[in-house]
């Protein structure tokens, strides 16, 4: 069969879609990609045709609602898929869900599979303002685009729940949640405890939403008792609405309350450098990759009882679940390991064999590829 892959961030179809790409055109399939920028993406691009994939540049902005520019992506991906003529489409974030999700219906796609990464900005935390004029839009989309779906897939059970709640499941549309992306848990492979003082580690893109502003925080309350712990930052800016200026961080970085590392392009030896992984995010996630990651790596894992990311911690054993927007029940936490180190190794051990039960991404995609009959 022919799949067609659509995502909103060409590094996404290496990062986020990579072996599920493989284990498609291990089955026999054919591949083709379309992202943004990916003729431009030369790594990605790159390892891509070297496998076979036919890559496509798409009009697509990842942030924001303008019609024109909507109406835009919806026809190129139209022509797209008339000029491909996939058997499967695979459309994962919201924009792809849903201008994807339309164009192969007008398209006479015979399978259409609607992935759904997490709900993101419009859904998260209170809707006011401009957050609730826009979720009110993505709903009614949302609700369009499904009931074109063939196939709908979730990564947890709560976005499921919210999305039936809403009413935009239709009845005769077939759902399923897997265990997110999934996590590559031999090229994560377990790392030792680093010598030291303790370490803290956050990876995120620089939004709000993140947690990122609780996480320091909690760290400029715990320099003051525990100096030498270091707390340190990982993550890009976004253009995203919620985005915090690089200014702002800076000046975080300055103060010597966290030490921002900017963006890596591989984030294993920082992960294998900390010895604690922390995620406070309220973001509408759908598996927080990052976290399976540092999982993976042997890591124990303090994030928000929030969807998404409390399916990563099994709590008291893993690592500990704290609430969402909470700095000072986050700085409790994170003190928990520097008053009893020895939780490291054993939190260490259970968090990665949670991440090689549910979250390898070999029995991921198997569930994916089954519940799309490939």
């Amino acid at each position: 069969m022919r799949i067609l892959v659509v995502g909103s961030h060409a590094t996404g179809l290496r990062n986020f879609r990579g072996a599920l790409i493989e284990e498609l055109l291990s089955r026999g399939h054919e591949v083709v990609t379309a992202a943004p920028g990916l003729r431009a993406d030369g790594s990605t691009r790159d390892w891509l045709e070297e496998r076979g994939v036919a890559c496509q540049d798409i009009p697509l902005t990842r942030t924001g609602l303008r019609p024109d520019a909507d109406l835009r992506t919806f026809f190129a991906l139209y022509r797209l898929m008339r000029q491909v003529r996939p058997d499967v489409s695979l459309c994962y974030t919201v924009k792809p869900v849903v201008w994807g999700g339309l164009a192969a219906w007008c398209a006479r796609v015979p399978r259409r599979v609607a992935l759904i990464t997490g709900l993101g900005y419009a859904f998260t935390g209170e809707a006011r303002g401009k957050r609730a004029r826009v979720r009110m839009i993505v709903q009614r989309l949302y609700a369009i685009a499904l009931r074109r779906a063939t196939l709908v897939l979730f990564q947890n059970p709560d976005d499921r729940a919210d999305f039936a709640r809403w009413g935009l499941l239709p009845p005769d549309v077939p759902v399923e949640v897997v265990n997110g992306s999934g996590v590559d848990v031999e090229a994560f492979a377990p790392a030792p405890l680093p010598e030291g003082p303790l370490r803290f580690l956050l990876i995120a893109r620089l939004l709000g939403d993140k947690g990122i502003r609780e996480y320091v925080a909690a760290a400029a309350r715990l320099r003051s008792r525990w100096p030498g712990a270091e707390f340190h930052l990982v993550g890009p800016p976004d253009p995203n609405p919620d985005a915090i200026a690089r200014e702002e961080v800076e000046r975080w970085h300055a103060s010597g309350n966290v030490i921002w590392h900017g963006e890596l392009e591989d984030v294993r030896p920082a992960i294998a450098a900390a010895h604690v992984y922390v995620l406070p995010s309220y973001y509408r996630e759908g598996t927080p990759r990052t976290a399976l990651e540092a999982m993976a790596m042997g890591r124990p894992v303090i994030t928000t009882d929030t969807p998404g990311c409390r399916e990563t911690v099994q709590e008291g054993r893993s690592g500990f679940l704290v609430p969402a927007r909470d700095a000072e029940t986050l700085a409790a936490a994170m003190e928990r390991f520097l008053d009893q180190p020895d939780l490291l190794v054993g939190m260490g051990q259970a968090a990665r064999q949670l991440a090689e039960e549910r979250y390898d991404v070999r029995k991921v995609n198997a569930a994916i590829l089954s519940a799309m009959d490939l």
